[in-house]
């Protein structure tokens, strides 16, 4: 049995974590108000048929009803909420901005729409709050004849569609459009002729030079004989990035090649037109340092300011990042907390039961037995490979509402639905293998339940895992409860983030879990019976089992990016948005066998590992993604 002694140095560990988190989180807090600088606070708009948008407003000190200051919405783009694209909204309001990062309809804590397409009819929300803006003499410290939206992929197109909106407005009432410029990173495919003759804004545009997402663009479709790989990106030459420039200074004086980063036009008649290529890929675009700054000299520029001389702060001078390696702490110890908090919850009489012995590990493979370990391993990994993008294609056959867009209880998460398939499909694969080699790899026909799988359980013993399991659940997100609250930030590094939630997710986590489960379940049997063997070093043995949970989902990463880079389009082209899904899935892969194994460990059992962190990974997915549940 594991030593599970001295709680009170349990106890301490675990305060220490708490305060490592508070420090970290307020520190973050500081650089996201530029130390008191601009107030920052979570607001949420009705708007049209019932529906919400929340946001937060980041309003600077200097921004008064004598001093009116300009506004930017930022719209963040799918799968994404409103913290994602705070960088930007830090970065603009420590300027003197008036910064309104929203979550789009359906993500985040906004309501779900009635439309199918909320980017392209509502603009997310865009058009909604712009409206808002324009019509209230409450936000009396904004200048509203300098309001600006600015959004990534498609909160990009949200932008552009918000733009040919208020353009139209504009042509009808013969006034200016409600909307002075945008900005639009990493979208390029509504840049029509039609929709651009409309806009009376300014116009920024920023593409990545190595988008995933540009076989889809012009040149893509109908490549130019002798252009290069890259070329369907290569805003210099592409369809979309000139009609941008004509769209401001006239067809009969637009360029033949776009000059990156040159102002065409005029920002007072709101024909400024700029273009940017970064060379970058589409999911980090907006964490590129040199991005986020073409970002801010455009507002600088459209909004006739000069940080440099009144601030002292150039487009060079960013600290977001900083929020984010604080952030990435408060991350990283909210997860080490699990650990020493459940070995102090297990020193309670009633979890005294739950400690059991640990199970002798497996003799160490030798000859067949230890060829067919690295078989299935390999195998293994290549079903979890070429699984993945077809049942993600599935999902939208068997889920037909979610893939629809269309409001509903059942299963109302889109892309985790996608992932949900794939979990079930190879946790019952991992099942089958685990049964069909565990007598050959274990050598010994006679070894019981209790005595190496760790699966014998009385039914009460169950109970009392899983209600351990749900306390450690409602410990780590209680927790981040109270950090926002007090600080107004979460646990988060770029687009992998934990975030607060809305209540009414704890409603699907009862429809998701128990499938996800499956999965979780399959991979703690395998970690800790078939993977664990006398004599082998547990830091090793745990690494291998990281690696061989993300072998399979990282080998889709290479083979997508692999041919990217040696074609200039990606490998699964339909699917590519579900593949970027494994940026942040594939970390979560990784660190799974440490949780089983060390939950193993303190109990000789495999149930409270998967039963742990079933619940807080997919609370975490269920948060961090689009989700259509009825108004």
């Amino acid at each position: 049995m594991e030593s599970l002694r001295k709680p009170d140095r349990l106890g301490w560990l675990v305060l220490a974590l708490v305060l490592v988190i508070l420090i970290a989180s307020y520190c973050a807090s500081r650089v996201q108000n530029s130390s008191g600088a601009v107030s920052v606070q979570t607001i949420t708009l009705p708007t049209q048929n019932g529906q919400w948008i929340s946001a937060e407003l980041l309003k600077p000190r200097s921004a008064t009803s004598d001093n009116p200051a300009p506004v930017v919405i930022v719209v963040p783009g799918f799968q994404r909420s409103k913290e994602t694209l705070l960088n930007i909204g830090i970065e603009l309001s420590r300027r003197g901005i008036v910064v309104i990062t929203l979550d789009p309809y359906a993500q985040g804590d906004s309501s779900s729409s009635i439309h199918r397409q909320s980017a392209t009819t509502e603009g997310y929300g865009l058009f909604a709050i712009v409206e808002y803006l324009h019509d209230t003499n409450i936000l009396n410290y904004i200048d509203k004849s300098r309001v600006a939206a600015t959004g990534h992929s498609a909160g990009g197109n949200a932008a552009i569609r918000g733009a040919n909106y208020f353009g139209r407005q504009a042509r009808k009432s013969n006034q200016p459009s409600k909307l002075q410029s945008i900005y639009v990173s990493g979208y390029v495919l509504t840049l029509k002729k039609g929709l651009l003759s409309n806009i009376r804004s300014n116009i920024g545009v920023s593409y990545a030079l190595y988008d995933e997402g540009a076989f889809r663009n012009e040149f893509a479709k109908q490549p130019p004989v002798g252009e290069p790989m890259w070329a369907a990106a290569d805003m210099r030459f592409a369809p979309e990035s000139l009609r941008v420039i004509a769209s401001g200074v006239g067809a009969s004086a637009a360029p033949t090649e776009v000059e990156l980063g040159r102002y065409y036009g005029s920002v007072a008649d709101r024909t400024l037109r700029v273009v940017h290529n970064e060379r970058t890929i589409h999911p980090v675009q907006p964490y590129s340092h040199e991005a986020t700054a073409n970002q801010l000299d455009y507002f600088e520029h459209v909004f006739g300011m000069d940080w440099s001389r009144d601030s002292g702060i150039s487009s060079k001078d960013q600290v977001w990042q900083s929020k984010e390696l604080l952030t990435l702490v408060s991350l990283i110890c909210a997860f080490v907390m699990l650990v020493p908090l459940a070995r102090l919850l297990l020193k309670l009489p009633i979890f005294h039961s739950l400690v059991q012995p640990m199970p002798e590990a497996l003799p160490r493979p030798r000859g067949r037995g230890r060829a067919i370990f690295w078989f299935v391993f390999l195998l293994s990994g290549l079903i979890s490979c070429f699984t993945f993008v077809p049942l993600c294609e599935l999902s939208q056959k068997v889920f037909v509402a979610a893939s629809n867009r269309e409001q509903t209880w059942l299963f109302p998460q889109r892309m985790n639905n996608a992932v949900m398939l794939w979990a079930v499909l190879n946790g019952v694969i991992g099942f089958a293998l685990f049964l069909l080699t565990v007598d050959t790899t274990t050598q010994n026909r006679s070894l019981r339940l209790r005595q190496v799988w760790g699966l014998y359980i009385s039914f009460r013993d169950l109970l009392k895992t899983f209600t351990l399991a749900v306390m450690l659940f409602a410990a780590f997100f209680s927790l981040l409860g109270v950090v926002h609250w007090l600080f107004h930030v979460d646990y988060r590094f770029v687009f992998l983030g934990v975030r607060a939630f809305r209540s009414e997710l704890l409603l699907l986590l009862p429809i998701y879990a128990p499938l996800f489960f499956v999965f979780f379940f399959s991979n703690s049997l395998r970690v800790n019976s078939s993977m664990r063997f006398e004599g082998s070093s547990e830091l090793l043995s745990m690494l291998l089992a990281g690696v061989a949970n993300t072998f399979g989902l990282a080998l889709i990463l290479t083979i997508q990016y692999w041919v990217f880079f040696e074609t200039g389009t990606v490998f699964w082209t339909d699917s590519w948005l579900y593949v970027n899904l494994l940026f942040a899935v594939v970390p979560i892969m990784f660190v799974l066998p440490f949780y089983h194994r060390l939950f193993f460990r303190m109990t000789g059992r495999v149930y409270l590992g998967p039963l742990t962190t079933c619940l807080v990974f997919v609370m975490i997915l269920l948060s961090n993604t689009v989700c259509y549940i009825p108004l």
